[in-house]
């Protein structure tokens, strides 16, 4: 909610979530307190001594590098290493595993605050988190707690308060189905419910952990880096085999090979659009896997605070490790030197040049809006042909008397009332976070936080006159409200004491995503993973990082693609091992194969 559930809230309103964002001296204390503790050097480009002559594509976003007093390439005090653009978990992490190869590291927020979809808000005494609040990779053992070790790496630890139910389901002709911590306890459960599917069951979930258990075992760096892969291959060869074997296939396909009951094949469906906003059909084996394992293994851990404090901690180390972060550096365009990426442009003006250049945007505004008027790389349009934008969400942000809430009421919630054919529909589904039951100090005494979300299109809320627009959020607000109210808490719409409505304009605007579009959903049935890109692309110098990269949407997923990132960037800039003979095969290699999706 990821597992991909990380949406923002309020566009452009009075009081949005992102008005607390604005540069005004009150925003900034209250974001930029001493609670924050960020540490980031503030950037003068004046004190870089690189002049440059450029020369701006009239109605484009790119900018040609002409002459330099100083090789931007070369090196020298005034190049970073690497520029990431943005600080969400994806780019935060390929960020701080390069500073801890002690790479020299810039990050580029537009904001006041690190984190993007992971970052956190004030109001009224409430915290709330902008985005998930499920959170994934906490866990202190295996390979697969990529939060754990990025912390790490940093000299960075979060206290965490686990979570005994992952989500509790709420489905078609009452089934109610609670996804325990333990793995017996819901497999006991789901069996109960399907005792007809029992081998069934355990022959799905019994795939998933192989591949789980798999990933697990391996060290996780780059599949675009040959020398790791070849180590990896020959010292755990059935893992690779295994991988390699589910990497083209879907959750669905094997499903269907264990399970004949239809209703339990939608619940499967249902297990996989909280992954990916797709049924089980569309949603590749490996993520499927990663997700529904892993909250059995290492479990679903609610970072003490919030999800905030992840961004934050991660920042902070990142500064501590030598690497800096600059906020409202609003990046409008990548510069190109004969066809390599070589800085970037902010909106007043600044420039900053590195060996490398790292987008934790979107792919679609990456070659769309930063790459602006260049053609469009071969690739890229092949990735554009299997897969389109995901849908966006509108989210409401609650704050609620406590006493509307029973007493046994779990953390996360997944309704779908009436009718199975709903799930994917806009505003079909609704899911809902409540983080105070986990811990209760993000609001007041006496009062919980309500965080729902459902899936809604850009194209529902274009257009609209102010007025039109603001009531339009009232009233579809309102009738997602009603349905909870219904199904899960009578008197709900009379013990809100707080409420911010957000939709999909608030994701573009605020955290600068095409459509407010949270990654790449595939057109058709996809061959698994075969069809996503990895962290590189065919510009040289530039790389892609976050949930529109390989292995996708979710917490977990975007901090594997920062770590792949951080490992291809350390091999390409001569802080890791690396053969160009390998390179050149296995990159050609990949990119065959993602033809054939």
């Amino acid at each position: 909610m990821n597992l991909r559930f990380q949406n923002p809230v309020k566009c452009g309103d009075r009081s949005s979530l992102f008005s607390a964002l604005k540069t005004s001296n009150h925003a900034y204390h209250k974001l930029g307190s001493s609670k924050l503790r960020f540490h980031g050097r503030v950037l003068d480009n004046r004190k870089k001594n690189l002049t440059v002559t450029v020369k701006s594509v009239s109605s484009s976003a790119i900018t040609t590098v002409k002459e330099t007093k100083r090789d931007a390439i070369g090196g020298g005090e005034s190049v970073y290493d690497a520029i990431v653009i943005g600080s969400g978990i994806g780019g935060l992490v390929a960020a701080t595993q390069l500073a801890v190869k002690e790479a020299r590291v810039l990050v580029l927020e537009k904001y006041l605050i690190p984190g993007g979809s992971s970052g956190y808000y004030e109001r009224d005494g409430y915290t709330f988190d902008v985005g998930s609040s499920v959170m994934f990779g906490f866990s202190d053992k295996g390979n697969l707690n990529l939060i754990t070790q990025a912390l790490k790496a940093v000299g960075r630890k979060m206290e965490v308060i686990p979570d005994p139910t992952t989500v509790h389901f709420h489905l078609p002709n009452d089934l109610s189905v609670q996804i325990h911590r333990e793995y017996d306890d819901f497999i006991s459960e789901l069996t109960s419910k399907f005792p007809h599917e029992k081998e069934g069951i355990l022959g799905f979930y019994g795939d998933c952990w192989k591949i789980f258990n798999s990933l697990n075992s391996l060290e996780l760096k780059s599949l675009e880096e040959p020398l790791y892969l070849f180590g990896q291959f020959f010292q755990k060869p059935l893992e690779c085999l295994t991988l390699a074997y589910y990497l083209p296939q879907n959750a669905g396909a094997i499903a269907r090979k264990y399970i004949k009951d239809p209703q339990l094949l939608s619940f499967i469906d249902a297990e996989c659009f909280i992954v990916s906003t797709v049924n089980a059909l569309q949603t590749p084996m490996i993520n499927a896997s990663m997700v529904l394992c892993d909250r059995h293994y290492g479990g679903i851990n609610y970072p003490v605070g919030g999800v905030g404090g992840i961004a934050k901690s991660l920042a902070e180390g990142l500064v501590d490790r030598g690497g800096e972060i600059l906020y409202k550096a609003n990046v409008k365009s990548i510069i190109l030197d004969d066809g390599k990426a070589v800085g970037v442009r902010l909106a007043d003006g600044r420039e900053f040049f590195a060996k490398t250049i790292i987008s934790n945007a979107t792919r679609w505004d990456t070659f769309g809006k930063l790459l602006k008027g260049e053609k469009l790389p071969k690739e890229e349009e092949n990735f554009q042909k299997v897969y389109v934008k995901a849908p966006s969400f509108l989210s409401i942000h609650m704050g609620v008397r406590a006493e509307v809430l029973p007493p046994d009421t779990d953390c996360h919630h997944f309704v779908l009332e009436d009718d199975w054919k709903n799930l994917e529909k806009p505003y079909g589904s609704i899911f809902l976070s409540i983080p105070t039951i986990l811990d209760p100090s993000l609001a007041p005494n006496g009062r919980h936080i309500l965080h729902i979300f459902t899936t809604s299109s850009i194209d529902d809320w274009e257009g609209l006159p102010p007025k039109e627009y603001e009531a339009k959020k009232e009233e579809v607000a309102a009738g997602i409200i009603q349905r909870l109210e219904k199904k899960l808490f009578p008197g709900l719409s009379s013990s809100i004491t707080f409420k911010e409505v957000g939709t999909p304009r608030t994701h573009r605007r605020y955290l600068a995503r095409d459509k407010g579009t949270y990654g790449p959903m595939p057109r058709g049935t996809p061959k698994g993973l075969l069809g996503m890109p990895f962290n590189t692309t065919a510009i040289d110098g530039l790389y892609c990082v976050g949930d529109s990269c390989f292995p996708g949407q979710g917490v977990i997923a975007v901090a594997f693609s920062g770590v792949m990132c951080a490992h291809r960037v350390a091999a390409d800039i001569g802080l890791e091992k690396k053969s160009r003979v390998l390179d050149a095969g296995l990159l050609g290699l990949l990119g065959w194969l993602r033809t054939l999706a």
